[in-house]
């Protein structure tokens, strides 16, 4: 299972980032085989939109989980609308944030967070 996780760094163990559309980076991990990459977020970079660009960028990757604090209404939707599953999580390491996710701790995001428009 490939499962992306806003992170604030490029490491296991930097921190996760409880922002979807404004965190630093994407790291995407394979549970099965241990490997993963990072990419730098788009979202990040956009004056508006932040969410749909990030939520995009993650849709194309094709994976399977978002891990998250939060999600805005829009990336809830386009996230939702792909099949992607979304957990919430708060700030920990990335390595506590995979193993909680595992062992099934991690609350699924049902629903949309509040919307930031620009911040």
């Amino acid at each position: 299972m490939r499962v992306v996780i806003s992170a604030t760094g490029k490491d296991i163990n930097d921190l996760m980032d409880v922002r979807f559309g404004r965190c630093r980076y994407f790291q995407i991990h394979d549970t099965e085989t241990g490997e993963f990459r990072v990419l730098e977020n788009e979202g990040q970079k956009s004056g508006g939109g932040a969410g749909i660009a990030a939520a995009q960028q993650i849709i194309d990757e094709g994976v399977d989980v978002v891990i998250t604090g939060s999600l805005g209404p829009n990336a809830f939707d386009l996230i939702n609308k792909a099949g992607i599953k979304a957990y919430k999580c708060n700030e920990m390491r990335i390595k506590e944030v995979i193993d909680k996710f595992k062992n099934g701790e991690l609350e699924e995001i049902n629903m949309a967070g509040p919307a930031h428009h620009g911040m």
